[in-house]
């Protein structure tokens, strides 16, 4: 009974190693994709959507490290709030190409479609085995309280107010800018 016990376990831990290769490799190697895309797309809009895909992998990459709170900014904040800053500002200054209509690439709507159906199946597939728990087979981690969303607003908002009421307000300046350049007042004059 205990070899069969000890076999298990060891079973288990060569295939948490496995996993844990796994839940690095492929958002590590989707950092590396749409790091290729910021570089080489010729098209503004899709080098955005390659950085938006460079901060979610990183994301995904930071909540296997347990660093959820790290996680959920970069995702609200840099692939949510930055990244539509930039769509915005892109559009608004015509940086744009026109719309094609046609496919560039055979067959992308079916791969995109086979893509969008193996996640949705992963997806799936984490949050039944996982009982609907938000836990993601990853351990709590109980030797450390640094990083925690009390700690963190507790510090933000009492120590360093004052640095982080001046870069909202440079944000802020920033759209500003970012419009007023965008719209020509000159009358009578069209782009």
């Amino acid at each position: 009974m205990e070899y069969v016990i000890q076999k298990k376990a060891k079973q288990w831990k060569k295939s948490k190693k496995v996993l844990d290769i796994v839940l690095f490799a492929v958002p590590a190697s989707l950092v590396i994709l749409g790091a290729l895309i910021v570089i080489f797309a010729k098209n503004p809009v899709h080098n955005s959507m390659g950085l938006v895909l460079t901060l979610a992998s990183l994301a995904v990459i930071y909540i296997t490290l347990n660093a959820t709170f790290v996680a959920m900014v970069q995702i609200l904040v840099y692939a949510g709030a930055v990244m539509t800053l930039f769509l915005f500002v892109i559009m608004m200054i015509g940086v744009d190409k026109p719309e094609q209509t046609r496919e560039e690439i055979k067959g992308q709507t079916l791969l995109v479609s086979g893509t969008l159906f193996i996640l949705i199946g992963i997806i799936s597939y984490v949050v039944i085995n996982s009982g609907f728990k938000w836990d993601l087979w990853f351990p709590p981690v109980d030797y450390s309280l640094e990083g925690t969303p009390n700690i963190i607003a507790g510090t933000l908002f009492t120590e360093w107010v004052l640095p982080f009421e001046v870069i909202s307000l440079l944000l802020i300046v920033a759209t500003a800018a970012a419009l007023a350049l965008a719209y020509d007042t000159k009358p009578g004059k069209k782009k």
